[in-house]
C-alpha cells in the first residue's frame, strides 16, 4: 500500500515536471515592443519605503502592492527586485492579471511571481505559443486555486492521451556527455511504468552525493517543486535540456552558466529509504529522450 502511494505520488510530480520543462521551453526575447512608461523592475536602496518608490516611480501605492503580491512593506531588504507596472498592464482587485512580458520571462516564472498555477496561465492564453514569448505582449494571468484539480485531470488522462513523441535525430552535440553522478546505480531505466506513464531515468546511491552537469550549459531552472524537491534543468546547445530533481541543496541559480562536470545540487534520501536517489531526465525540443543514447 505504501508504495503504490508513493508510486502514485511521483507519477504526479512528474507530470507537474513536463507541465514545467513545457513551459520553460523559451524564454521572451528581444525584437517586440519594448515595456513603455517605465515599466520594469527596481532594485530596492538603503532607506527605501515601498510608499518613496511608488512616489519616485509615479505609481499609486495600491497600484505598486498589486503588482508585488509576495512583498512585505514592512520588510523590504536591500538589494530586493520589485515589478513597476506599465499603463498597460492591469491588476484587478478579484484577478485576473494583465502582465506585459518582460525580457527573459517565461510562462512559468510570471505564473510563480504572482502565485498562480502556471496550467491555468497557460490555458487563459490558448493563442500564445509559451516557447516564443515576446517582450511587450500581453498575457492574461488568472489568480487562485486550479492546481490541484489540474493535477487530477491530467492524472486521470488516458494513457495513450499522455504518449509523448520520439525525439527523433539528436544533434551531434548529444554525445558521449559524463553521467550526472560519480558512483551510482540505476534504480529504475528510461521507459514506461504499469500505468504507461513514461518515467524518467533514476539514479541512487548509498551515501551523499552531488549531482554534476551532464554538459556546458545554462540554468534556466533552480528552485523547489512540489514532490520533487529541488530541482535544476539546464537548456544546453542545439535545444537539449537536462533535469535532476529529488535534490536536498542547490549550488546554483538561475541564468549561472555552468561547464560539464559542474556540481548542481546535493541529491537527497527519500524517506524511508537508505539510499540517496536522484531523478535524472533527458529533452530535445521538449520532447524525452532515453539518456542511454547520450550519456558515455
Amino acid at each position: 500500500m505504501v508504495e503504490r502511494k508513493v508510486a502514485g505520488k511521483r507519477r504526479g510530480a512528474l507530470l507537474l515536471l513536463l507541465g514545467l520543462i513545457l513551459l520553460l521551453g523559451g524564454c521572451a526575447s528581444g525584437g517586440g515592443a519594448s515595456i513603455s512608461n517605465g515599466g520594469g523592475w527596481v532594485t530596492v536602496q538603503r532607506g527605501d519605503t515601498l510608499g518613496k518608490i511608488a512616489d519616485q516611480a509615479g505609481i499609486p501605492l495600491l497600484r505598486l502592492q498589486r503588482f508585488n503580491p509576495g512583498v512585505d512593506s514592512r520588510r523590504l531588504a536591500i538589494g530586493q527586485r520589485l515589478m513597476l507596472p506599465s499603463r498597460q498592464e492591469r491588476a484587478p482587485g478579484g484577478g485576473p492579471y494583465r502582465y506585459q512580458v518582460r525580457r527573459g520571462d517565461s510562462l512559468y516564472s510570471i505564473a510563480r511571481y504572482f502565485g498562480a498555477d502556471p496550467q491555468r496561465v497557460q490555458a487563459a492564453n490558448t493563442g500564445i505559443d509559451p516557447s516564443r514569448l515576446a517582450v511587450g505582449q500581453l498575457i492574461q494571468v488568472p489568480i487562485g486555486g486550479g492546481s490541484s484539480s489540474g493535477g487530477s485531470r491530467a492524472a486521470s488522462a488516458p494513457a495513450a492521451s499522455r504518449s509523448l513523441p520520439d525525439p527523433g535525430p539528436l544533434p551531434a552535440s548529444a554525445r558521449q556527455w559524463q553521467w550526472p553522478l560519480a558512483n551510482y546505480a540505476v534504480e529504475r531505466r528510461f521507459g514506461r511504468d504499469a500505468h504507461g506513464t513514461l518515467q524518467p531515468m533514476m539514479l541512487s546511491t548509498p551515501s551523499p552525493a552531488v549531482a554534476k552537469a551532464t554538459a556546458p550549459g545554462k540554468v534556466r531552472f533552480a528552485s523547489g517543486m512540489r514532490q520533487l524537491g529541488q530541482v535544476v534543468i539546464l537548456h544546453h546547445a542545439d535545444n537539449m535540456q537536462s533535469v535532476y530533481a529529488f535534490c536536498d541543496k542547490l549550488r546554483v541559480s538561475e541564468g549561472d552558466s555552468v561547464s560539464s562536470g559542474a556540481p548542481l545540487c546535493d541529491i537527497g534520501q527519500e524517506s524511508g529509504s537508505s539510499r540517496y536517489h536522484l531523478l535524472f531526465d533527458l529533452r530535445h525540443g521538449g520532447k524525452p529522450v532515453d539518456p542511454a543514447r547520450v550519456l558515455r
